[in-house]
Parts: C-alpha cells; structure tokens; sequence
C-alpha cells in the first residue's frame, strides 16, 4: 500500500481532507430527494460517519469495512454502523432500506466486484426504494480533473459511458446529473450522481 492511501485510512487524516467537499459531493441528493420522507437508510462505504448528519430523522445504518472509522463513527454519532463487508449482509423483507447511498465507493472496486455489490444492493431496497450513487469519472480531456482522478488512491475511475454500463445493469435511472467538485472555481473532480430503480 502506498504512503498516501495509508494516510486515508487514518481517520482524522480523511475527514480533513474530505470535509471542504462534503456539502458539494452531496448537492444533487440533496437537490433532487427529501431526505425528511427518508424512512431507512443504508450508507455503503460510510467511512467515519461523514453523512451520517443529513439523515438525523431517518433510521441510519453505516456500513464500513475498516474498524477504525466504525469505531469513530460510532462514538461521534452515536447512530448505528457495522463493520462488514456489504455482498455478506442481508436483512429480512421488513427491514429492507428506501434510501441506499454509494459515496465515492465504486471508483475503488473493479467491474465484476461492482457488478456483484450492486446486483446485491437490490436485493436490499424496498419495492419503492431506490439506490443513490456518487462517484468520480475520468474526464476524456487533459485536465486539472483528469490529472487528480488519475493520482486518485481509487484505480477504477472509469468514464461516464463505462460508468452507467456498470449501473445500469442493474437500476434503471431515474435522475443522472454530472458536475464538478470545485475550489476557488477551478473543477478538481468530475462527479456523477446518479438515482436509480431497480429493474425488474
């Protein structure tokens, strides 16, 4: 493992370097969904919690598999989080989740484990559910954007085209927005979210 991805397992090295993002990674969820109608929410690759405020009126489940931000998590929150891997856990029909978010998760995982933890996502939303997918593209040309998603620790950033092949295997859109993480107006990522239903 190299030095930096070392470092962003430490918990307090990555809540620093994501907090200046958080309010713009989660923009167009927020735009597009009221989060107070939000029964149950299953947060996939939650890290040390940093979401985990903006669903204070839902019942919450974070899911990690580094201990060390369940362990975090878990005494700043004080809201529940499993330390699991996500295609091992499963719930019964009556705790299904309406609200599953991926944060920056699949852009760490090669196609055919991405194919298998969201074909297993499904399995999880109730029939009115739907997932919520953020993530970072590779932008097509030269860039700032290009340059920080190539350095990424992630090693699957992938275009927009081979990003929704992927998920649209198995959820259907219903709302596909890009746009960019910025600082000082400058574009540093590509972003994607996507809100999608599963299909039949």
């Amino acid at each position: 493992m190299k030095l930096a991805d070392q470092i962003m397992e430490n918990t307090h090295a990555y809540r620093l370097w994501q907090a200046p993002f958080v309010a713009q990674k989660l923009a167009p969820v927020l735009a597009h969904n009221d989060l107070a109608r939000v029964r149950r929410v299953l947060d996939v690759a939650c890290g040390p919690g940093t979401n985990t405020a903006y669903f204070a009126g839902s019942d919450y489940l974070g899911v990690d598999w580094n201990p060390e931000y369940i362990e975090y998590a878990r005494r700043r929150y004080k809201r529940n989080f499993l330390v699991a891997d996500i295609t091992r856990y499963t719930v019964s029909p009556s705790e299904r989740f309406d609200f599953i978010l991926v944060n920056s998760f699949l852009h760490h995982i090669e196609t055919p484990d991405a194919l298998r933890i969201l074909s297993h996502l499904k399995t999880l939303l109730t029939d009115d559910g739907n997932a919520h997918l953020v993530d970072m593209l590779l932008p097509e040309r030269p860039s700032v954007a290009r340059f920080l998603a190539r350095r990424d620790r992630g090693k699957f950033v992938r275009k927009i085209d081979e990003w929704l092949k992927i998920v649209e295997r198995t959820f259907e859109p219903v709302k596909v927005e890009r746009y960019d993480l910025k600082s000082c107006s400058m574009a540093l990522w590509n972003m994607i979210y996507f809100k999608g239903r599963p299909r039949r």
